[in-house]
């Protein structure tokens, strides 16, 4: 049989099974139907066989729903945010659920632009992913009915699922004096904080928490051992350049605050000898493992993506979006 535009009457008759059945199959709640598994294998191979494709848009017009779940996120450009969309998607797909993921480069009309497009397929629900302005994509959501959910950076319009950036900043900071070795120089003998945003809530508590840490253990903090340069790999390198320079060698330790600006950090430190790596310890607010093929030890925090999509999911099936709190997931500290 020739089925050039399969119904699922044509795909319920090939697989002698009723039309329900087809439509269970491939709307993903065929176990809440009591379908046999294999029956539910049997569908799915004869839809592929014959290229069918549910047209969501319409099912959703007659269901009044679309089984479509959008997130947006900032990039793909490191493993944290690539790690943010492949565990949604897998949350998503475990509830029956099609996923949608978006990048929106950090841009504020960007992603008020991709938020609406995503309403106007009928989504769901939203993870709104370490949005710039939360709040006037809350404001977007709400005029449309979307529930939705902030993670990784808070508003206060949507309940927010964040990392303890606070906490985990202190934890980083703790282990590099720790492991640091006292420098006879002044000027070198102190920590130093580099990367990120001021602006940015994540950013601005890594500093408190990293200034909290350093004023316990040396009695004070100066403006200059903080230099939020930005999280492009460019900026991170000229900043551990200028400030090589600025103390004659590197420090007693070095906070960075992401991956992306510690690809710039070690592309200067791979102009020194090994033996000036020696003298500063280094870490890095995020977590990637081909970090430990550096040469220099490094420590490293890595944030807690399936607990916080753990929990944003858990305030979707729970239904409870009125709260507008915050809910913050502790980090892991590892050492490479």
């Amino acid at each position: 049989m020739s089925l050039k535009k399969s119904t699922i009457y044509d795909l319920a008759k090939l697989a002698d099974v009723s039309a329900s059945t087809v439509s269970a199959v491939l709307a993903g709640n065929w176990r809440e139907r009591r379908i046999a598994e294999a029956t539910a294998l049997r569908v799915q191979q004869i839809a592929e066989q014959h290229k069918f494709n549910v047209n969501r848009q319409a099912s959703g017009l007659r269901k009044s729903r679309s089984g479509l779940i959008g997130m947006i996120i900032p990039l793909h450009d490191n493993r944290f945010f690539s790690g943010m969309a492949q565990t949604f998607e897998k949350l998503a797909r475990e509830r029956h659920w099609y996923p949608i993921v978006v990048s929106t480069l950090r841009d504020p009309a960007l992603e008020l632009e991709t938020v609406s497009t995503l309403i106007s397929y009928r989504v769901e629900y939203l993870l709104v992913v370490g949005a710039t302005d939360p709040d006037s994509v809350s404001r977007v959501c709400r005029n449309h009915g979307v529930a939705h959910v902030n993670v990784d950076l808070p508003g206060t319009q949507a309940t927010s699922v964040i990392s303890d950036n606070y906490w985990g900043a202190q934890q980083l900071a703790l282990g590099l004096i720790d492991r640091s070795r006292a420098l006879r120089s002044s000027k070198r003998n102190k920590a130093f904080f580099l990367g990120g945003l001021a602006s940015d809530y994540a950013t601005r508590r890594r500093i408190e928490g990293f200034s909290d840490v350093v004023r316990e253990r040396f009695g004070s903090i100066e403006p200059a051992q903080i230099d939020a340069c930005g999280y492009e790999s460019d900026l991170a390198e000229a900043a551990t350049a200028a400030l090589y320079r600025r103390l004659g060698g590197l420090p007693r330790a070095l906070f960075v605050n992401s991956t992306i600006a510690l690809e710039g950090v070690v592309r200067f430190l791979k102009t020194l000898p090994h033996d000036e790596l020696t003298q500063c310890s280094f870490g890095c607010y995020d977590w990637d493992p081909f970090a430990s093929v550096l040469s220099f030890p490094l420590l490293m925090v890595r944030q807690n993506v399936e607990g916080l999509l753990q929990e944003a999911f858990g305030i979707i099936d729970a239904g409870s979006f009125a709260d507008r709190k915050i809910i913050e997931i502790r980090p892991q500290l590892l050492s490479l």
